[in-house]
């Protein structure tokens, strides 16, 4: 008599079953729990993506590229609470005039840029609002204009205006070449002392950021 005998399948371990059960929906269940976090943020949070640049117009003139602009936004809390403690908050508006490109990355045509600082002063309860086209520096304000305010709101919309800004020079573009302006606005994260940068990084009670595109067709129509 000959002894034979045929091979049979094991029933995987529980805990091996479950594992693969695990590894096919924790992609989901990450999703979800990333979701589930940001629906209970605080209101704070989500307020402030209600910042917007809420106009926006560029003229093609004989001096150049005019851009006037219209800012929605109200100063983060931590952001208000540093400049009452007199903390400087230091702010950044770009505008880019891109060319497409098909082929490429778009083009740069022109980039111009303007600084703010706004500051408070204890001693006599008012704002200043320092402007520059370029960058504040340790040494001094070099040749920024300045202007003194009553109250936070009137500083704060005076920022909000920009008015006939001049963001590329005349002959810089062509004016019958399509272009697109983009426009940003937020605060400078880099200019605040280095405790802050630290303590504030990732943390929406500094978030300030918006953005604006605007496309032209040739001759300066939109």
């Amino acid at each position: 008599m000959t002894d034979s005998s045929t091979p049979c399948w094991k029933k995987p371990p529980e805990s091996a079953a479950l594992a693969g059960v695990w590894r096919g929906r924790w992609p989901h269940l990450l999703l979800a729990c990333l979701l589930w976090f940001v629906a209970c943020l605080p209101g704070e949070v989500r307020a402030q993506s209600g910042a917007s640049i809420t106009q926006m117009q560029v003229e093609r003139t004989p001096e150049g590229m005019l851009l006037s602009a219209a800012l929605a936004f109200e100063l983060p809390e931590h952001v208000e609470d540093a400049l009452l403690k007199g903390i400087t908050m230091h702010f950044v508006l770009q505008a880019q005039v891109l060319r497409e490109r098909w082929y490429w990355s778009d083009l740069e045509m022109a980039h111009s840029a303007r600084y703010l600082r706004l500051s408070y002063q204890p001693l006599t309860r008012r704002w200043r609002l320092h402007t520059s086209s370029t960058p504040f520096t340790g040494s001094g304000l070099g040749l920024a204009l300045s202007q003194t305010y009553d109250d936070l709101a009137e500083a704060i919309n005076a920022m909000q205006r920009i008015a006939r800004w001049k963001i590329a020079d005349a002959g810089q573009v062509p004016e019958d070449m399509p272009v697109t302006v983009q426009m940003r606005f937020g605060l400078d994260m880099s200019q605040l002392p280095r405790p802050l940068q630290i303590g504030a990084f990732g943390r929406s009670g500094w978030n300030l950021q918006m953005t604006q595109s605007l496309r032209l067709a040739g001759g300066g129509a939109p």
